[in-house]
């Protein structure tokens, strides 16, 4: 047994009514097959996976091309079919391996819910729920399976992510709890009614949390693109079909060969896949680092952000804290202080971090200590929790502690105090004797003031680092806490943050959300924030066009890591904050946040580079064919030129670019940003190449003339297809040139080697022809650069 669940069992529920379900009863229920049997994920499986992968639009049209093309043309001719299945085989494969990281990461961060069974509470996961099986509750706790209120202490509820409403709902016993609602407040217990796939909101909750490859700007664009494509495509193929066939009455199958010719290039089949395998080697290159991607969008997401916003605890701070001095106020006796400070701290069996710090210092008595008569779960928006326990005298005595500027007039002389020691960086609390009830609206008015509790919190090493990475790559940073203002602006500055000098209670923040977003943009460290307030400011900088990410671990941030456009969870944190991010830090480092940036600019600009390579391809090829309609000649090329040329100018170089590093920052508006690009290259290589088969005609006569007017033309072609990709692997280093002129050696020895140029039907015949070629593209690489400054110039990022 767990010692949180050990906790549980020796301060709760020892009544006979509430000792849960007999190991006899447990297995009963297992053999009817009563168990709460959801998968852990619900990522795609294999069948799925190779299913996506293999039935696309586009391999559809290449895998008929590819089956005409084995029955009227030779092997070389075929070459583009081999190509697909290698490049599906490869996004299967990389699927399948981000698949496998993003399962096994899953399950390391799983939450075990607290069971009670034979009257002890135990950690199990939440497959081996059982019907009817007393599942416990606290704070940040995620209700994992409907049920009944059995217990109930303080216990609220929200429900918004079933329902939509943000107002916490306190339940009962006798009420109902769904599954996907999470604990905000208090504790209880609550009988398990249904299981597995009977809970309608279990499924709905796993299907919000589907590894999905969708939902990205960059994948949209891309689908965008292909539509645009496909609607190209299908006049401009037919009219090349019939003017193959019909007008130039040729050979059946060299016609053919060389309509498919025409058709093949003109789709950018590899586009898709390498966006897929970008992403999935992201994942796992993530999965190394011990951070979960809930989706894989989220990488991307990441990288576009300009805005993070920053819980201080858990974030910048380390869970624990520890106590430094206890300052009593008003007379009170120490020793008694000590007793109090004890009983406070027994009386919760699942502390937050603070009153956990008060616990390791005040550890209750051997004999239990006094008894507790009424507990009041410590809440985000009233800043203080509560316990009434029995004095040595025999009378009762209420308690709160909480935040000293709550519980305190405006003008008590004990906050000049708490100002100071907030400037330090230290958190202070301020324990409370309450006359009133506990859990009366107005509990803390009249408290008589006790004591100041100073905590030191922990900073995480590795925190200022990651502020001044993003400082670096100017992305704002908001640190957004429930604690004293003054308090997180100290421990801000220790970290080095621009604008921690200035920190902003957020009480007194305007209510009109423009106002408050013109104040966000403005200030850098916020005090006091409510929930619903963390909620507001994220809506407030999404209002003015950020793009905002949220951390958090508590289950004060789920409201805001939902409306974020990427959430950020601790692994410690609660199961609640993890069931709504993205992106779930395992191993609790805020310093991995970088890693996870870098990468989705990495899959960005690296998709982006490579796309210009494959959609100038598409233009080129389009255009050839419409040139070749229009002029009525023969199409210049076999499938085997275009495989070849595709290989070397696109296939294997865009592999090695689009998993390169790169840390370039994200840019909105994909599609226009590639076609602007896209077009002018593909005009120009286009035009080239088609003026190189002109005059090749011309120059070229008798039998063996089209062989060298198709020679002639691949050397234009693939010389401007070269300068493209030299203009794309900028700026080089020395593997980015060694890449191209590899490539570059490629096609010299393709023309060198005897069995190449008849396997590749690729001889050049004279050198006249030649060197006219190569001029050609010469002038067409110098239209080239002209036209990518041109662009760059009247389109500046």
């Amino acid at each position: 047994m767990t010692q949180r669940a050990s906790e549980l069992s020796g301060k709760r529920h020892t009544d006979a009514s509430g000792r849960g379900l007999t190991s006899a009863e447990v297995a009963e229920r297992i053999a009817r097959g009563e168990v709460n049997d959801v998968p852990v994920r619900s990522s795609r499986s294999l069948t799925e996976i190779v299913r996506a992968n293999v039935f696309t639009r586009f391999n559809l049209i290449i895998g008929v091309l590819w089956v005409i093309m084995l029955s009227v043309a030779p092997i070389q001719d075929s070459l583009f079919g081999f190509v697909i299945v290698a490049n599906t085989a490869i996004g299967i494969v990389q699927e399948w391996r981000a698949k496998k990281t993003l399962d096994s990461l899953a399950v390391i961060g799983e939450s075990k819910p607290v069971v009670r069974r034979d009257g002890k509470a135990g950690e199990i996961h939440t497959s081996e729920i059982v019907l009817g099986d007393l599942v416990e509750l606290g704070p940040g706790d995620k209700v994992v399976v409907d049920g009944t209120v059995a217990e109930a202490d303080g216990l609220e509820i929200d429900e918004s992510l079933l329902t939509g409403e943000a107002d916490p709902v306190i339940k009962k016993a006798g009420d109902t709890v769904m599954s996907g609602s999470f604990v905000v407040a208090g504790g209880g217990a609550f009988t398990a009614t249904k299981v597995g796939r009977e809970a309608y909101a279990a499924q709905l909750a796993e299907e919000a949390s589907r590894f999905t490859l969708v939902r990205s700007e960059l994948r949209s664009g891309i689908s965008t693109i292909l539509k645009y494509i496909t609607w190209m495509m299908v006049p401009t193929a037919t009219a090349l079909v019939i003017s193959q066939l019909v007008v130039k009455e040729h050979n059946f199958k060299d016609s053919v060969a060389r309509t498919v010719g025409g058709i093949v290039p003109m789709i950018p089949e590899g586009l898709v896949l390498l966006t897929s395998v970008a992403f999935a080697i992201g994942v796992v290159r993530l999965g190394r680092k011990q951070c979960l991607v809930q989706e894989l969008p989220a990488i991307e997401g990441l990288a576009r952000v300009d805005v993070v916003c920053l819980d201080k605890t858990g974030t910048l701070t380390e869970g624990g804290m520890d106590v430094t001095e206890v300052r009593a106020l008003n007379g009170t006796d120490e020793p008694y202080l000590r007793r109090v400070l004890a009983a406070f701290g027994a009386s919760d069996p699942r502390p937050n971090a603070s009153l956990q710090a008060i616990i390791d210092a005040y550890p209750a008595p051997e004999d239990g200590g006094r008894r507790i008569t009424g507990t009041l779960p410590f809440s985000s928006a009233r800043k203080y929790s509560g316990a009434a326990f029995d004095e040595d005298g025999g009378a009762s005595s209420a308690w709160l502690l909480g935040a000293p500027d709550v519980l305190l007039a405006e003008d008590d002389p004990a906050l000049a105090e708490v100002e100071q020691l907030n400037e330090q960086g230290l958190r202070v609390l301020l324990l409370a004797r309450t006359r009133g009830e506990l859990d009366a609206p107005d509990a803390a008015e009249g408290a008589e003031p006790a004591a100041l509790i100073v905590l030191e919190q922990r900073l995480r090493p590795d925190a200022g680092q990651t502020l001044a990475y993003f400082g670096e790559q100017r992305v704002a940073t908001k640190v957004i806490s429930g604690d004293n203002a003054v308090s997180v602006g100290a421990v801000a500055a220790k970290l080095g943050m621009e604008g921690a000098d200035h920190p902003q209670d957020a009480r007194r923040l305007p209510e009109d959300a423009d106002e408050m977003a013109t104040a966000m943009e403005q200030n850098a460290v916020f005090g006091r924030v409510t929930p619903q307030q963390k909620r507001e400011m994220v809506a407030a900088l999404q209002s003015r066009g950020h793009t905002v990410a949220m951390t958090g671990d508590g289950v004060n941030d789920v409201l805001a890591l939902k409306d974020a456009d990427i959430g950020v969870s601790m692994g410690s944190g609660s199961e609640a904050t993890r069931a709504v991010a993205q992106i779930v830090l395992l191993n609790n480092s805020f310093a991995t946040l970088p890693s996870v940036v870098a990468e989705g600019r990495r899959v960005i600009g690296n998709i982006t580079r490579v796309a210009t390579l494959f959609l100038t391809k598409t233009v080129y090829s389009v255009l050839l064919a419409v040139l070749v309609v229009c002029f009525q000649v023969e199409y210049p090329f076999l499938p085997r030129h275009l495989t070849l040329l595709s290989t070397l100018t696109i296939g294997v170089p865009a592999f090695f670019l689009a998993l390169a590093p790169n840390k370039e920052r994200a840019h909105p508006h994909f599609v226009r940003r590639v076609m602007r690009y896209a077009i002018p290259s593909g005009v120009i290589a286009a035009a080239a190449t088609f003026v190189t088969y002109l005059v090749a005609r011309h120059h070229y006569a008798g039998t063996g003339a089209l062989d060298a007017e198709t020679s002639a033309a691949t050397l234009t072609l693939f010389l401007v297809s070269m300068w493209v990709l030299a203009i794309i692997a900028r700026p080089y280093t020395w593997w980015r040139v060694c890449l191209v002129a590899a490539m570059g050696l490629a096609f010299l020895v393709v023309l060198a080697v005897p069995w190449l140029q008849d396997f590749f039907a690729l001889k050049l015949v004279g050198a006249q022809m030649p060197w006219a070629a190569v001029g050609i593209a010469v002038v067409a690489s110098a239209a080239l650069e002209y036209a990518w400054r041109l662009v760059g110039r009247r389109f500046p990022v």
